[in-house]
């Protein structure tokens, strides 16, 4: 049996331990790409799509950490740069 390419909003409310109405909310600000299938509220996210949105929240969370670290340092992260 082939796998599934495509998971529900639910699937990814689930995953990400989030609402639906926060997933929906994703995906109108256009942070996590989805299509519209069907009626209304059909979206579907690939799979591939959501590990590429997981992967950029963490590259975000690891600057942010990072410049936390730094003023946690005493350094200004501006002037680090």
């Amino acid at each position: 049996m082939a796998t599934q390419r495509f998971l529900t909003l639910d699937d990814v409310a689930e995953i990400l331990n989030v609402s639906w109405s926060q997933a929906y909310a994703m995906v109108r600000r256009r942070e996590l790409r989805a299509i519209q299938v069907g009626g209304r509220g059909q979206w579907r996210v690939e799979k591939d799509e959501l590990e590429r949105f997981i992967q950029q929240k963490y590259a975000e969370a690891g600057g942010t950490l990072a410049a936390e670290e730094q003023v946690a340092d005493g350094v200004d992260a501006d002037s680090a740069r």
